[in-house]
């Protein structure tokens, strides 16, 4: 089990502004309505912007620290009552109401380990939707060449200066590729540093499983559901070979 707990209070620094993605999601959110499911909330970005716009949502996420801080934001935004946060394994979910969407944001479906595990988390996510309901993926597209970068080396991500704490902090990450398992195993290094110098180190290892788009649609086709479209980019731009996100939207068939 990743201890996505230690990432908890630096998520922010990187994540916590960004928006790009956010009026895609509320396009098809308008679209079909609430209420919504987000698979691997983390810190609820998704999750408050979702509900300031009036919709249901609730949030799951595996770490109870990213979920803490989730929480906050719901109620400093005002929308605590229509936000309902559970910690949980995303393939291991067991809701009792039934959702017209589902989504699984920047690349978090590829922190389920093995095909078995992705299998089974789009299996469950299925029996959480009612017929017709969306499913949108978002994850990045396993270019060769980018792949081929992630050789181990020691890169320098961000810096950040935490006035209030009045530290600098520094993101490393290291990465490095399995391309027989298609896994990618990264490191991230965070690196507190206070005005005399002091510095306190913390490192966070996970595995990403990468998928080609192909695959994805098998994936999706055998655990119940129909690709509607494949975009790439939060823009909805055609997916094409440069593109840089790789945006399944599914629907779920029938009464399966």
């Amino acid at each position: 089990m990743v201890d996505f707990d230690r990432l908890a209070r630096f998520y922010d620094y990187e994540y916590g502004q960004l928006d790009a993605d956010v009026p895609m999601y509320l396009g098809f959110a308008d679209r079909v309505g609430g209420p919504i499911l987000e698979l691997g909330c983390g810190t609820g970005r998704l999750v408050v912007a979702l509900a300031a716009a009036g919709f249901h949502v609730t949030g799951v996420d595996v770490s109870r620290a990213m979920l803490d801080i989730a929480r906050r934001k719901a109620q400093d935004a005002g929308v605590a009552d229509q936000v309902h946060l559970v910690q949980a394994s995303m393939e291991h979910i067991a809701l009792h109401q039934p959702f017209h969407m589902a989504l699984c944001a920047l690349n978090s479906f590829m922190l389920l380990g093995d095909l078995e595990a992705q299998l089974r988390a789009l299996r469950c996510w299925h029996r959480h939707l009612r017929p017709g309901g969306l499913l949108i993926i978002d994850l990045f597209p396993p270019h060769p060449a980018r792949l081929a970068e992630e050789d181990g080396r020691l890169i320098l991500q961000y810096v950040w200066e935490d006035v209030e704490e009045g530290l600098t902090i520094l993101k490393h990450h290291v990465r490095r590729v399995d391309f027989a398992e298609q896994k990618v195993y990264v490191h991230y290094l965070y690196d507190e540093v206070a005005p005399d110098g002091t510095l306190r180190r913390t490192v966070a290892p996970f595995v990403m499983r990468y998928l080609g788009r192909f695959e994805m649609e098998l994936l999706l086709e055998k655990a119940g559901y129909t690709v509607e479209a494949i975009y790439g980019s939060w823009e909805l731009d055609p997916f094409e070979s440069e593109s840089d996100r790789m945006i399944f939207v599914a629907h779920r068939r029938g009464h399966e």
